[in-house]
């Protein structure tokens, strides 16, 4: 079994929500070379609403992350809660083989490169790409939260080309919950605020939202599904 394990050619995909992700990992699993498999592992499998609420729920002052239960609800957790679990989770995926592992969400999470497989943090392989994207445009995020529209300027700050330039925009809507209107509306309300790109920060957010907001702002949109699919499907 250990023979297996070592030979085996596979994608592990973690979720801080609850696999399977039906939105997300079709697109992954396209890209993926013949022969090579998808496994998906969730921080939250397994668990009612009540559990979740108990040992993930949000802190008052703490960090938070969205997520999708396999119901098709949103969720939000504590990331601080959930980093113990994902840590555990590459780990389980490691003793099964995989040796690339993709983490399913933006945030950034520590003690994850202990072992032995190359763990893909999103945030790492998009931000760069994103500002190349941005080139001095001021940018408007669609964030999941309310709480991730206070820390927009400090995570972003690196798109801005000079001292004086404006910080970017964000604007709330969960990839999750809201519907074709809301969407529309964010995007016009983030392109009426001067937005001259505007990017979706949250895994869940994916082709349908960029179709909408680019309709409704006019306005290039760029969404982090696709740009992952593509290079994550290299390195397997």
């Amino acid at each position: 079994m250990a023979e297996d394990a070592i030979s085996r050619r596979c994608l592990g995909a973690i979720t801080v929500g609850q696999s399977p992700r039906p939105d997300l990992t079709p697109l992954f699993a396209a890209a993926l070379p013949p022969g090579a498999e998808l496994i998906e592992r969730g921080v939250l499998d397994g668990l009612s609403r009540k559990e979740i609420t108990r040992d993930y729920g949000p802190e008052p002052e703490g960090n938070v992350l969205i997520s999708r239960l396999v119901d098709g609800s949103s969720v939000v957790i504590s990331k601080a809660r959930a980093e113990a679990r994902v840590i555990e989770l590459v780990r389980e995926l490691e003793a099964e083989g995989c040796r690339l592992i993709l983490l399913l969400c933006t945030g950034v999470f520590r003690g994850l490169d202990e072992g032995p497989a190359q763990v893909l943090q999103p945030q790492a392989l998009l931000m760069p790409t994103i500002k190349a994207l941005v080139m001095g445009r001021r940018a408007g995020f669609l964030v999941p939260t309310n709480r991730q529209v206070e820390v927009v300027p400090t995570k972003w700050a690196c798109l801005s080309n000079a001292p004086d330039a404006p910080p970017p925009l964000a604007h709330a809507l969960s990839p999750y919950d809201a519907d074709d209107v809301e969407i529309a509306a964010a995007a016009r309300a983030l392109a009426e605020a001067g937005a001259e790109i505007l990017v979706g920060d949250c895994i869940g957010f994916a082709e349908r939202h960029r179709k909408i907001a680019r309709e409704a702002s006019g306005l290039p949109v760029i969404v982090s599904t696709g740009l992952l699919s593509k290079l994550v499907a290299e390195l397997v």
